[in-house]
């Protein structure tokens, strides 16, 4: 991939996340209505802790593109999480945070874009494309959390 089409490709995956933001953020925010404690069985996440989770773990994902490199620290993934008490905590820095994130991503240099990047040793690609990849995840678990 050439540094211009990882460019037209972080555009057009900006402004489908961009798109997405709201209807992520509508999901997050209903959990603040009562349902917070609901799980659809024992071994699943609560509604709030899906909500933590798809607020901190999106910005993560993002800024693990930014950053050229894919590391996780439960600890701080935990800490972060905690920092959000209420689905409204959670709806504000999600929408924050991916704002701020895809202004940093349309401004990051093309050729940074398109350097390869490694994904936990499961799988190489240019950085723009796991674009795609935080995109579903946030899509993936907002639909498990329409059931709250």
């Amino acid at each position: 991939m050439n540094a211009d089409q990882a460019k037209f490709l972080a555009e057009h995956y900006a402004r489908v996340i961009e798109s997405e933001i709201p209807t992520t953020a509508k999901v997050i925010a209903a959990v603040g209505k009562g349902n917070s404690d609901y799980k659809p069985d024992p071994k699943s996440r609560s509604a709030i802790e899906l909500a933590r989770h798809i607020a901190s773990s999106d910005a993560w994902f993002v800024q693990s593109i930014l950053d050229g490199k894919f590391e996780f620290d439960q600890a701080a993934s935990q800490k972060a999480e905690a920092q959000l008490k209420t689905a409204a905590d959670a709806q504000s820095f999600y929408e924050k945070a991916m704002r701020d994130k895809l202004s940093q991503l349309r401004a990051t240099p093309p050729d940074k874009l398109a350097r390869e990047v490694d994904f936990f040793g499961f799988m190489k690609a240019p950085a723009v494309t796991f674009l795609a990849m935080a995109q579903n995840h946030s899509v993936h678990h907002r639909g498990s959390s329409r059931r709250t």
